[in-house]
């Protein structure tokens, strides 16, 4: 029986939700266009394992009581109760294996109901997410360049010989592509650990359980690299082991325990094969700089406005025009609540294309990977997790093309400048 380091299952979705308020969940299921049946397997399993866990505590007080009998009983009603005890023992195992095999039905049920979706969340799919502000003027460019084709010009980008050595999707940073790269992610750590952020670089193959617990072999889990030799997976996200540092602990959490990881990044983008193929937007790999926080489930609203403002931040050190979008609830992810995307406009495509996200994962992480904080009264209670991106590989494209002059130049933004020899200008080779 899966159990957490305090002996308890870690149930992902709140128990005494589910029982309380079924049709909460199944609200949540449907905004998500997911199955709401799903929802009533999951209140059978819960019946079924509670059930089996009773009959089996029965049994095993009857045991102890039996025992008890033993230790002062003697001549034929000593070999009596022997008996019964021989016959007892037989039914305690069989209980004890039905509460394992309800327990592992029960993890099996909740795994496939998502997290559960905050109030006012937008309901649809993909495209029905809602426009919450727009910041910055696109620039007026006429015939712009692609980012790819400034990046040739500028001898930072090399998607052929990428291809030549790793296949499709993979591409070559160099020269003064490598340093904006190196330099974006060193100012958003710079950033972040002024916020007071911790630093980390953490591990980028995790074990199966840190994948699971962290929501990422549901629906997703073929865009996950996976090395079966080593039963090891390749992280989409530094999101993934900074979840999973603190697994099985407490945390003091009088404020919200927060991390920033810089880490390469890895995506099979499985399904997209014909989409977005020219330049580095959808590749098999990339560096990112990723914020993730831990807090008391009631302050996870205001931490999430606080990422959010965060990655705005970055976006306008970069001087790149952008929108917020409140996602749908068909577009989440099964362990976010609630997710807000930055898309930094891009002028070659004549529309703003996704470069951060931010999520409120609430409890759906911890639940899973046993990490828990002491509350007033000095009960245990899950703990709440979000995560945001800072900055990635992929916001060169916003850089070069809303820099761009008309000779095939870039403008670097101030805040780059120092990153990047104090050049103003990248001038074509």
């Amino acid at each position: 029986m899966s159990e957490t380091s305090n002996g308890r299952l870690p149930f992902v979705i709140d128990l005494r939700l589910l029982r309380e308020a079924p049709d909460t969940i199944r609200a949540s299921q449907r905004v998500r266009g997911e199955s709401e049946a799903a929802v009533d397997a999951l209140l059978s399993a819960d019946e079924t394992r509670r059930s089996a866990v009773a009959s089996f505590e029965e049994l095993r007080a009857e045991q102890k009581h039996l025992g008890r009998q033993i230790s002062t009983a003697g001549g034929e009603e000593r070999a009596a109760l022997l008996v019964r005890t021989k016959d007892l023992s037989r039914r305690v195992k069989e209980a004890e294996t039905a509460v394992s095999l309800a327990a592992e039905e029960l993890k099996r049920a909740q795994l496939v109901v998502s997290n559960v979706v905050q109030d006012g969340v937008p309901a649809g799919g993909e495209d029905d997410y809602v426009v919450l502000r727009e910041v910055g003027q696109p620039p007026v460019i006429e015939a712009p360049r692609d980012h790819l084709e400034l990046g040739e010009l500028l001898g930072a980008i090399d998607t052929e010989r990428g291809a030549k050595v790793s296949g499709a999707r993979f591409y070559y940073l160099t020269g003064v592509g490598a340093l904006l790269q190196l330099g974006l992610l060193q100012l958003a750590m710079h950033q972040a650990v002024t916020a007071g952020f911790t630093p980390v670089i953490p591990p980028v193959l995790i074990k199966p359980e840190s994948m699971e617990g962290t929501g990422f072999l549901g629906a997703h889990a073929s865009e996950i690299y996976y090395l079966p030799a080593d039963d090891l997976y390749l992280v989409g996200t530094s999101e993934v082991p900074l979840a999973a540092y603190h697994s099985g602990e407490i945390l003091d959490l009088e404020a919200p325990r927060r991390y920033v990881g810089w880490s390469s990044c890895f995506r099979r983008e499985a399904g997209s094969y014909g989409k977005d193929v020219r330049g580095i937007l959808r590749v098999h790999q990339f560096d990112k700089v990723e914020m993730f926080s831990y807090c008391r489930p009631e302050e996870a609203s205001a931490e999430h406005l606080r990422l959010l403002a965060w990655e705005e931040a970055m976006l306008a050190a970069v001087e790149v025009p952008y929108r917020v979008i409140d996602v749908a609830a068909g577009d989440l992810g099964s362990s976010a609540a609630r997710k807000y995307d930055c898309e930094a406009w891009v002028p070659s495509q004549g529309r703003y294309r996704e470069v951060t996200s931010t999520s409120n994962c609430t409890t759906f992480q911890t639940r899973r990977l046993g990490i828990r904080y002491r509350d007033a009264e000095g009960r245990t209670n899950p703990a709440a997790t979000l995560n945001g991106t800072l900055a990635t590989t992929r916001w060169i494209i916003s850089i070069l093309e809303n820099h761009q002059q008309p000779d095939g130049s870039v403008r670097v933004p101030k805040a780059l400048q120092p990153y990047l020899g104090g050049r103003d200008v990248l001038e074509p080779r």
